[in-house]
Order: C-alpha cells, then sequence, then structure tokens
C-alpha cells in the first residue's frame, strides 16, 4: 500500500504493519539527466554516395540545406525508413522521371526538399534511440496508426515539416512515459 506523505513515500508493508520512510522520487532529477544527456552536443549526418554531411547545430544545417543535397539522398531516406524510393519521392513532390534525369546528371535536391530529408534524419536518429536502438520496432510504431496523430501513421506525415515535428512531439512524449 503507498501513501504519499509530506516529501516522503509511506509504504506498508501487510506482514509487519509498519510503515517505512523512503525519499520520494524527484522527478526534477529525472530531468536534468536526460536535458544533460541532450546536451551533449547532438550530431547527426548523412553518407551519400561517396560524400557525408555532417551537422550538429540548426545553422550547420541550414548551411547544408543551402548547398543541397544529391538526389541520391532520395534513397538513403527510403532505406532508413523502409520505405519504397516511389513513396519518399510522392512524399517530396518529386516526379519520378525527374528523379531519374536529375540523380543521372548528379543535380541537388531543392532547399526545400534538402530540409525536410535533413530534419527526417534528426527525426529517425531520435527515434532509434527513443526505441532503444531497435530498428524493427521503430519501422513497426512508424507505419501504425496512432492516436495522438488523429489516427494516422507517423510515416504518413512525413510531407511537411509540421507534419515531421507533430511526430517528434510524440517521440518526445514517448521517451518520457507519456502516452503517445
Amino acid at each position: 500500500m503507498l501513501y504519499i506523505h509530506n516529501k516522503y513515500v509511506v509504504m506498508s508493508d501487510k506482514k509487519s504493519k509498519m510503515p517505512s520512510r523512503t525519499k520520494a522520487m524527484d522527478p526534477e532529477k529525472s530531468v536534468q539527466r536526460a536535458r544533460a544527456r541532450r546536451a551533449e552536443s547532438p550530431y547527426w549526418s548523412i553518407v551519400v554516395a561517396e560524400d557525408k554531411y555532417t551537422w550538429n547545430t540548426k545553422m550547420g544545417r541550414v548551411g547544408i540545406i543551402r548547398q543541397g543535397l544529391p538526389y541520391e539522398s532520395i534513397e538513403v531516406i527510403s532505406t532508413r525508413t523502409n520505405l519504397p524510393v516511389k513513396h519518399v519521392l510522392n512524399l517530396l513532390g518529386v516526379a519520378q522521371t525527374t528523379y531519374n534525369k536529375k540523380k543521372k546528371d548528379k543535380d541537388l535536391l531543392t532547399g526545400r526538399d534538402s530540409e525536410v530529408i535533413l530534419v527526417l534524419v534528426e527525426l529517425l536518429d531520435f527515434g532509434l534511440e527513443v526505441f532503444n536502438n531497435e530498428k524493427e520496432k521503430f519501422q513497426r510504431w512508424l507505419k501504425k496508426p496512432n492516436i495522438s496523430l488523429g489516427g494516422v501513421s507517423p510515416e504518413s506525415l512525413f510531407d511537411s515539416l509540421t507534419g515531421i515535428q507533430e511526430v517528434r512531439n510524440i517521440l518526445n512524449r514517448l521517451e518520457y512515459g507519456n502516452m503517445a
């Protein structure tokens, strides 16, 4: 039996009928640990062909967005999300023929598409962290309809930055033990 009394948790044992005092869990310490872990310079990267793009701040991301990512980065996202390339192209609004031609010509994605790819990389890394690097579980979660997202699957929201942010919010809630 558990009684909350002042700053202590009072637990009663059925055998002894004597309450024992133990210190209450301090959620603030748990939150501080989580923040400290996050403050350890998050770092993201995407390897496309023989190039590696790395950033650890939003300004670093802006630099890569302005430079543009190669069209091959669509295949990287397709592999990481376990979605067909055609589905990723639909999310980005890029036609298959355009993709084939631009990839062959080694062209770069637009700023908007590069940004979506980079934010997706951050989301996928964060999601794997939340799911303790269990890739199959995380990919299964991405495909299941989610009540917190209005009954749609998280992967169906990858077509906009707002949708990606909503999925990240749900992952944040999962990380801190809230229902999502």
